[in-house]
């Protein structure tokens, strides 16, 4: 699932391309991806412009040029956003397994609309936007503003957000037994971190993903809340890591899979102490860590 800054490279790369542009068409071949009416879903859009394009945790907020009305994207698990201008393509999302990781195979597989190809938007000037999602947990919902506040109170503090504050941080971890890795991972209490920077976050910060975040001292604290910070700034300039925008004009991708230090390095070694880094399961996910760096 892209994380925070996936999301917000995506997001920097489509204000760069759709805003202002006049929506002609939709087409939907999947109605279960829109999660509300489906004729107040296209009469909100059709016609309209998209006039600014915000994020919170992993949501994509799409500003619409009619008062009060947004587009709520969710990438889910396999969820890819394309933009085709008249000559190349700006991608975002998880690449799907078949696909190699070379220009020409990424090429040949953004031939669009191809069978994933669930939601297409048609633009006045001949540019289109893609949303493919091959197991369909995305999904696309138009919401009035009010509905859109109540939305944002189901999310956490965000690193790098005004909110993101260390006496706010350090209030998720006092008296809780669940393990510190879990707390990291629900959107309710921190927005935007999932499996890959969470296991990298706890790396740097030397902490153990499965301990009990009511053992964690505060200058324990004190080192995830900077880590997060350093990270996920980190991560978006580099562009992300499960993020893959296949080739646009400067051919570009997501690279700070070169930087990681335990995500998908279960069996190699640790590159500070050279012990097996080992993986685990913690809050139902896949834990990568360092039995040596990590207490």
């Amino acid at each position: 699932m892209p994380e925070l800054p996936e999301v917000e490279t995506i997001k920097n790369d489509l204000k760069e391309k759709i805003l202002d542009k006049k929506i002609i068409k939709i087409t939907c071949r999947k109605r279960k991806i829109v999660k509300n009416n489906f004729n107040f879903f296209l009469n909100t859009l059709i016609g309209n412009k998209f006039s600014n394009i915000k994020r919170i945790g992993k949501l994509l907020i799409f500003e619409i040029n009619r008062e009060n009305l947004y587009l709520l994207i969710h990438l889910k698990m396999t969820g890819q956003l394309v933009y085709c201008p008249s000559r190349g393509i700006v991608a975002g999302g998880h690449s799907y397994p078949e696909q190699k990781n070379t220009v020409e195979s990424a090429a040949e597989a953004m031939c669009l609309p191809n069978k994933y190809s669930h939601v297409i938007f048609n633009f006045a000037d001949g540019s289109n936007l893609f949303f493919n999602d091959m197991r369909q947990f995305g999904y696309f919902k138009t919401v009035r503003k009010d509905e859109l506040e109540i939305i944002k109170k189901n999310f956490g503090i965000e690193p790098l957000a005004s909110n993101f504050k260390l006496n706010n941080f350090k209030r998720i971890f006092i008296k809780r037994k669940a393990p510190v890795k879990a707390l990291l991972l629900n959107q309710k209490l921190i927005a935007g971190i999932g499996n890959i920077y969470a296991d990298e976050i706890l790396f740097s910060a030397k902490i153990k993903p499965d301990r009990r975040a009511d053992s964690l001292t505060g200058g324990d604290m004190e080192k995830i809340f900077k880590a997060g910070k350093l990270i996920i700034k980190k991560a978006i300039k580099h562009r992300g890591t499960t993020f893959n925008n296949y080739i646009d004009a400067s051919g570009r991708k997501g690279n700070y899979s070169r930087l990681l230090k335990v995500y998908k390095r279960e069996g190699e070694q640790c590159l500070i102490c050279k012990n097996i880094i080992k993986k685990i399961k913690v809050a139902g996910r896949g834990t990568r860590y360092c039995p040596k760096c990590q207490k």
